[in-house]
């Protein structure tokens, strides 16, 4: 009997291994079908583009060779040791991207109010220029994946851009079914692609193994010496080989640190190296295939499937670059720095799974306007880069602050670490500089423009609740006088969202005012949402008695939590303070947002655009999931 109880404990432990191995295998495919499309598909169009003949780079021997050294170790300096090793390291609670970064880095700066402000707006520009790289980033994959069909057959050309726009009307489609099973179904699709890669890569390097010398980091340095300024204009097409290293760590809450990191150091990088080192063996052998180096290494006979897995592959590149666009989007709105909008959940198991029907609209209306005003991918090189190494470089700034205040680093390692990683992201960021002209300034102005409507949206709440607490009865005096002078009493639980806890809520004047009755019990309810992604059950609820029938409640919720106020107010029974829905009612103020030239604020056209996103924001009581048949809205307007 003992014999058959330990079998049967072997057993079941070797079970639940089995479904861990299982699990872990499945996030590290799902990990490889979502986070690593942009990166991985770099390769198509990188040598082409740093080869373009406005740059003056002509594929002899030690140019190819340095190249492939600046592209060597940008991949392993910016993406394996700055994003894998060190800032992934950095999350928060298990989410990632540059809003959960910046939340470590306030919580790490301490109270200093300047240095908040700071952070915040470095983080708030870094998070606008991503949203920028996002619409680039699907433009430009796709549409050189496409012309692959312009080497097989150049009477195509014409049809290039219809069936771009095809392609990401699909895409942008198929989001509303969730990155879970997206990765599901993309997995497999970019473990092909990454083997063919692999594969191309080395039967091209047989034919040219000395293309092996440019491991050596000393190429790379020969390139800047001998080639002068024409080595910057090559650095700026250069470091596309490493733009979706930021979405490795914006989509860590989607599938987590372990699978990223393993997918990435055992999979991807070897087969990017390869098929990177294949181009440039090629370039040694056969020059005239600079044209499209990419397209040239394949044998012809497969020219025609890798165009439609390249397709697949951009399509599932640009997924990456949506998904944590998604992500960063509910961050700014909990952590206020957006209106409410509806957030989709796709995935009964992780949290971080979500589709936001309004962010993916913008962005398809946006993907689809830019592919048809630049046209082609050499039109929109100019545009990309500049974006995303800019948000680069605010990454290095905000974790070398985490690595001093919370990983406890040392003065001196901060500053080493900080002076290289920066320098490179510099070097980047000087050299895409160079390309404003030719269309950087389009992910700028997109990123400007995004910048001030975060800004604009968070002062403009800052000023609406300056104006509430101004303009606020105080309290205690109100609680005093509602015993002294008892007015009508009617049965059940009002709850009064406000976000004043010193001021009697406007709902609660409103409803003495004009119901001439006050409930038998009264609930004054703050909502608060943390720094952290999901409150601990202990700090989930804090009450404070008022008086016999007024209450102070406030409810915490972290910034990747979904407020759900009812399902809170259920848990609030161990606190003392039991709510029965049936005979609860709701009070909200509804701010009508009016723009006063005397008040000091905004200017006026920011008055405007905050009084219009406030208008189109989705109603709080959605947001926080609170029954319309239990709710009364009182309006208010508000003087900014």
């Amino acid at each position: 009997m003992n014999e058959q109880a330990r079998d049967q404990e072997v057993s079941s432990a070797a079970s639940e291994a089995g479904k861990v191995h299982g699990a872990k295998s499945a996030l590290i495919l799902g990990a490889v079908g979502v986070v690593f499309g942009d990166i991985g598909t770099s390769p198509l169009y990188t040598m082409h583009e740093t080869f373009l003949p406005e740059h003056g780079l002509h594929p002899h021997p030690s140019t190819v060779l340095g190249i492939l050294s600046l592209v060597t170790w940008s991949l392993i300096m910016v993406v394996a040791v700055k994003y894998v090793s060190l800032v992934m390291r950095a999350d928060n609670k298990g989410e990632g991207g540059i809003m959960a970064l910046m939340t470590l880095a306030q919580r790490a700066s301490g109270k200093s109010v300047r240095a908040r402000r700071i952070i915040m707006l470095m983080a708030l520009l870094g998070a606008a220029l991503f949203f920028g790289d996002g619409v680039i980033t699907p433009s430009i994959s796709v549409l050189s994946a496409v012309e692959g069909l312009q080497v097989a057959a150049p009477g195509l050309k014409e049809w290039v851009v219809p069936i771009t726009v095809v392609v990401l009307l699909g895409l942008f489609w198929l989001q509303r079914h969730g990155t879970a099973r997206i990765g599901v179904l993309f997995g497999p699709i970019m473990v092909l692609w990454f083997l063919a890669l692999a594969v191309i890569g080395i039967s091209n390097i047989i034919h040219a193994p000395g293309v092996l010398w440019a491991l050596d980091p000393w190429y790379a340095v020969q390139f800047f010496m001998t080639h002068g300024k024409t080595s910057i204009l090559a650095l700026g097409s250069v470091v596309l080989c490493v733009t979706g290293a930021e979405a490795l760590y914006t989509d860590m809450s989607h599938f987590g640190r372990f699978p990223i990191r393993a997918a990435w150091f055992g999979f991807v990088m070897p087969a990017l190296l390869l098929n990177y080192y294949g181009q440039g063996g090629l370039l040694l052998v056969h020059p005239d295939a600079i044209a499209n180096p990419f397209y040239y290494s394949v044998p012809s006979w497969g020219l025609y499937p890798m165009i439609g897995l390249a397709t697949a592959a951009t399509v599932i590149a640009s997924q990456a670059v949506i998904s944590g666009a998604f992500t960063v989007t509910r961050q700014a709105i909990q952590l206020g720095f957006l209106p409410r909008m509806q957030v989709v959940h796709t995935s009964r198991e992780a949290i971080g799974q979500i589709f936001l029907p309004w962010v993916n609209r913008a962005l398809m209306v946006a993907v689809l306007a830019t592919v048809v005003g630049f046209g082609s991918s050499n039109a929109l090189a100019g545009a990309y880069g500049i974006a995303v190494t800019g948000t680069m470089a605010i990454d290095t700034i905000l974790t070398m602050i985490v690595a001093r205040r919370m990983w406890q680093w040392s003065r001196t390692v901060v500053i080493l670490v900080g002076l290289v990683l920066l320098a490179i992201d510099l070097s980047y960021f000087g050299a895409n500089t160079l390309k404003i002209p030719d269309g950087g300034w389009f992910p700028l102005v997109l990123g400007l423009v995004l910048f001030a409507v975060m800004t604009t949206w968070r002062r403009g709440r800052e000023l609406v609740v300056r104006e509430i607490k101004q303009s606020g009865l105080a309290l205690a005096p109100f609680i005093r006088n509602m015993s002294e002078h008892p007015p009508i009493r009617v049965p059940g639980t009002a709850v009064f969202l406000t976000a004043n806890q010193e001021a009697v809520p406007h709902a609660l004047l409103h409803n003495l005012k004009h119901n001439k009755v006050l409930h038998e019990r009264n609930v004054l309810l703050t909502v608060a949402i943390l720094e952290t992604p999901v409150a601990d059950a202990d700090e989930r609820i804090q009450l404070t008695r008022l008086s016999d029938d007024f209450y102070s409640l406030e409810l915490h919720f972290g910034f990747a939590e979904d407020p759900n106020i009812p399902l809170a107010l259920s848990q609030c029974s161990r606190e003392g303070l039991g709510f029965d829905m049936m005979d609860t009612t709701f009070f909200l103020s509804r701010e009508s947002i009016v723009s006063n030239e005397r008040r000091p604020g905004m200017a006026r056209w920011r008055d405007k655009l905050f009084a219009f996103m406030a208008r189109n924001a989705l109603p709080a009581t959605a947001f926080f999931q609170i029954p319309g048949n239990r709710l009364i809205e009182l309006g208010a307007q508000v003087e900014i």
